[in-house]
């Protein structure tokens, strides 16, 4: 049994998995920081992705309501040059890959931890995240998992008669 106090604050993650088209490499792009994010810090995010990748994005992700809102979509409007937005069902995070990501740092570096502070929660999931970024297999394999969740649910099953 873990107890602990909980007498710190909130930590936030984004993060976006990149893949090169040819299926070559992929990696993980991340940011935390304390608090919550909301359309204006995604939208700094987004603009950092770019400054990293140099090339265009095909961003797929969930229905977060800063994904969503006027501002939002006002500011991706204006990116349509290297920005291409699809958005997931809603209902269905077993197709997000970066779910998957999510999982991995929770079950590893996360599980039956107890941190004294924001900043100890901050370092671990930080070297988690670099844990996953750094392993393409792994990146390929969220991926991997996703399509077959998406194909699961989404294609009609084909019956022969």
């Amino acid at each position: 049994m873990l107890r602990h106090r909980f007498n710190w604050k909130r930590l936030s993650l984004a993060g976006a998995l990149a893949y090169e088209p040819d299926g070559s490499a992929a990696h993980l792009v991340f940011e935390l920081r304390p608090g919550a994010y909301n359309d204006e810090l995604l939208i700094d995010f987004l603009t950092e992705l770019i400054e990293l990748e140099q090339r265009p994005v095909l961003l797929i992700w969930d229905g977060l309501p800063a994904h969503r809102s006027h501002k939002m979509s006002d500011w991706i409007a204006s990116q349509r040059h290297w920005l291409s937005v699809e958005p997931l069902p809603g209902y269905a995070s077993d197709v997000n890959p970066i779910e998957q990501v999510w999982g991995s740092l929770k079950s590893k570096e996360l599980c039956e931890s107890v941190f004294d502070t924001i900043a100890e929660v901050a370092n671990t999931a930080a070297d988690g995240l670099k844990r996953i970024g750094s392993d393409a297999a792994l990146c390929f394999a969220f991926l991997g998992h996703s399509a077959c969740a998406y194909e699961s649910h989404f294609t009609p099953a084909i019956s022969k008669s």
